[in-house]
């Protein structure tokens, strides 16, 4: 069973942070990080849809932020993370998954293999070196599977309300009756506070292609650090899931790290704080390691 703990921090972070900032940084320096925020780039590949980030450039390890479903990068867990990485001048990636946010695409038309092709793109044409991937949500089940397939671009993992598996786990516990009403429909509807719909509707084809990437049924092949945040009061994503994926990684160096009050967004300022303190542990973790 992975450990429950908090890791102490480095450089005065607590000291820094606890005067209300998001970041590692003074107020005078965040209003220059927001007047200097990293701009807007597209990332053209064959036959596939342009892909936006934003990109700073720093040291190794660098650190890249995998958004949830139907959200983004411009969040404020993907700008705190950027504005901690400036201070320490390590380097930073934050993207769209295909047709979210500023991407080409159609979110409809995404799946969970779209989006990790999404990842390993990111990880191999627009990232240097090995890098900390923090995944928040469904970010949190590709960022699984990116550390699977690119070990060597995987310094460390940060998982955040992790949703590994979530939406396939779901769909098989509803009862038979109304699985089988959903796939005569073709259509599953989820009930979410986090859309103007009021739901998230994913189809049958969807949910299909899902299973093919699931990775809670066997040993995770996973063996850098892994961090998983999360709160107790998620009602989106169980905490046992960060628990399920912290007993299948391989990894000898795993923490679990629930958040007594925490929601499924982690956004609150004692959340961002708990993220930038766990990235900035690992960073001086594998520096010091090098």
């Amino acid at each position: 069973m992975a450990a429950v703990a908090l890791r102490s921090c480095r450089r005065g972070l607590s000291q820094i942070l606890s005067n209300g900032g998001l970041a590692a940084v003074s107020s005078k320096q965040l209003q220059g990080d927001r007047r200097h925020k990293s701009t807007i780039q597209y990332a053209s590949r064959p036959d596939l849809p342009k892909l936006a980030y934003r990109r700073v450039k720093g040291k190794s390890p660098g650190v890249v932020f995998l958004p949830g479903y139907g959200s983004n990068m411009n969040g404020q867990k993907a700008e705190a993370l950027e504005e901690f990485c400036k201070s320490l001048g390590h380097s930073y990636l934050r993207f769209d998954y295909t047709g979210h946010g500023a991407s080409e695409g159609v979110l409809a038309e995404g799946t969970i293999g779209t989006w990790k092709k999404d990842v390993l793109f990111v990880l191999d044409e627009l990232a240097d070196g090995p890098q900390i991937l923090v995944g928040s949500s469904i970010g949190g089940w590709l960022m699984l599977l990116a550390a699977i397939a690119r070990p060597e671009k995987t310094a460390a993992l940060v998982g955040i309300s992790t949703a590994a598996d979530h939406l396939v786990t779901l769909f098989n516990s509803l009862p038979l009756e109304a699985r089988k009403e959903f796939e005569e429909k073709g259509e599953w509807t989820v009930p979410t506070k986090h859309s103007e719909e009021g739901v998230y509707k994913f189809s049958m084809d969807f949910l299909r292609e899902a299973e093919n990437h699931c990775v809670l049924q066997s040993p995770i092949p996973v063996t850098c650090p892994v961090r998983l945040i999360h709160g107790l009061k998620d009602e989106d994503v169980p905490w046992h899931i960060s628990m399920q994926v912290a007993e299948r990684v391989l990894s000898p160096d795993v923490d679990v790290i629930l958040r007594r009050h925490g929601q499924h967004r982690m956004s609150e300022k004692d959340d961002i704080k708990l993220m930038v303190y766990t990235v900035d542990d690992l960073i001086d973790k594998l520096t010091t390691m090098v």
